[in-house]
């Protein structure tokens, strides 16, 4: 089923936003709807991204209790990271 969404905004602006619509060829309806979905996919896109996140670390948690954990000096992770741009950088 379909959510209905209300929301105020001024005439003029409504006035103004509906000329804008029209010249693109679609409503005012339209444009809202459109703006509704892409921010419903950006939200989508955060949720995938926080949950991915949320299971690497917790991976990389399971791994230190076991033991299983190799740490890398700051230092030496600074340098394997040049190393690695610079690789890039010459392709």
């Amino acid at each position: 089923m379909d959510a209905r969404i209300q929301f105020r905004v001024d005439e003029e602006t409504k006035r103004l936003a509906q000329l804008m619509a029209e010249s693109q060829g679609r409503t005012l309806s339209d444009a809202c709807r459109e703006l509704t979905e892409s921010l419903a996919a950006e939200q989508r896109k955060t949720i995938s991204h926080d949950t991915w996140l949320l299971e690497e670390v917790n991976a990389a948690f399971e791994k230190f209790d076991a033991g299983e954990a190799n740490f890398v000096e700051h230092n030496d992770a600074k340098n394997q990271m040049e190393a690695r741009k610079m690789k890039i950088r010459n392709k």
